[in-house]
């Protein structure tokens, strides 16, 4: 079914759109607030929404001028529904909105974690049953793919996701936001010569991280106090070795349980260097294909809500112009638009 569809993200601090026609993908376009939000260490979701207020039709403009398309070819108009800021998603939802209603064409809400997920299929396809492991700044989970569109999550953090724990932990370190990226270049010098705390080490899937950043910052605090000198390569390394073997360990046992036939990275922490290198040396110990997203995808952006809005426009699946943001959706209620 030939089909062109307009996709807009804009669930934390990335206003985004992209467009697909026949499954080429024609643009791209993202407009980071990431020097903005640095200057407090972190997301402010105010600024986050106002941002996204200004930029989004700039952005929208500058994606059809990119893939030479007119409002009036596109077949469907997608939208980031959830999970993410409340007020960010609400930009993005009003602007699809609105251009389903102008111009009378489906409205189709996208999970956001879904992309995440699906941004892989830009590598190649995905083979089921497939394990997607989901890292980020706001979600970390283990989710089972029988099929497309069909997931179910077998294991989660019980408190902080993983990108949060690294955006944390980076703070503390006096290193600059996001933190992933800047702990991961740390511990390439460092060595593990800290000894940190593995919660969550049961038979469950299931993780934890507040022990773990908790442990951290009263580490670092108390050095402070004895004027003690922290090596942050070295701690940088410790951690960042936990952090990730936590979700090696956790795979491991759900591959021993599970008879899957892929690996599926997905989220912002999958562009740790340490994380892909050692999945891919799981995958090959358990003889499992894997996908390791392109590192353009790892951060948010719109093309992989194009992707997902692909396989949902075939399948009919539109929401009405009544439908709200949900910051809490959960990826296994991806058809439930209450």
């Amino acid at each position: 079914m030939s089909k062109t569809i307009l996709a807009i993200e804009s669930s934390c601090d990335e206003t985004a759109c992209a467009i697909i026609k026949d499954d080429v993908l024609l643009c791209n376009v993202i407009s980071s607030q990431v020097d903005v939000h640095a200057k407090y260490g972190g997301v402010m979701p105010e600024i986050a929404s106002r941002l996204h207020a200004e930029n989004i039709i700039p952005v929208i403009d500058e994606a059809l001028n990119k893939a030479n398309i007119k409002l009036e070819e596109v077949d469907a108009f997608a939208v980031t529904r959830g999970p993410g800021l409340i007020g960010a998603l609400h930009v993005g939802l009003q602007a699809a909105k609105s251009l389903s209603l102008i111009y009378n064409k489906p409205l189709i809400p996208v999970h956001h974690l879904a992309g995440h997920i699906y941004a892989n299929t830009f590598i190649k396809p995905f083979i089921f049953p497939l394990l997607a492991i989901v890292v980020s700044g706001g979600n970390s989970e283990f989710v089972l793919m029988k099929e497309d569109l069909d997931f179910q999550i077998i294991g989660q953090t019980k408190d902080d996701a993983i990108g949060e724990c690294f955006d944390k932990v980076a703070r503390v370190l006096g290193l600059p936001y996001p933190g992933g990226v800047h702990i991961d270049n740390h511990a390439k010098n460092g060595k593990h010569t800290y000894h940190l705390p593995h919660p969550m080490a049961s038979s469950n899937y299931d993780l934890s991280y507040s022990g773990l950043k908790s442990n951290i910052i009263n580490l670092v605090n108390h050095a402070k106090q004895k004027n003690e000198e922290i090596n942050i390569d070295d701690l940088a390394r410790s951690f960042q070795d936990t952090a990730c073997n936590m979700i090696i360990e956790k795979v491991k046992h759900i591959l021993r349980d599970f008879d899957v036939k892929q690996i599926v990275l997905a989220g912002g922490v999958s562009a740790n260097s340490y994380l892909r290198s050692e999945m891919e040396k799981l995958a090959k110990d358990y003889k499992k294909d894997i996908i390791l997203p392109p590192l353009w995808a790892t951060t948010d952006n719109a093309a992989m809500i194009a992707k997902v809005a692909c396989l949902l426009y075939d399948r009919k699946v539109f929401a009405n112009l009544d439908i709200g943001s949900d910051p809490n959706w959960q990826i296994e209620d991806y058809l439930k638009f209450e």
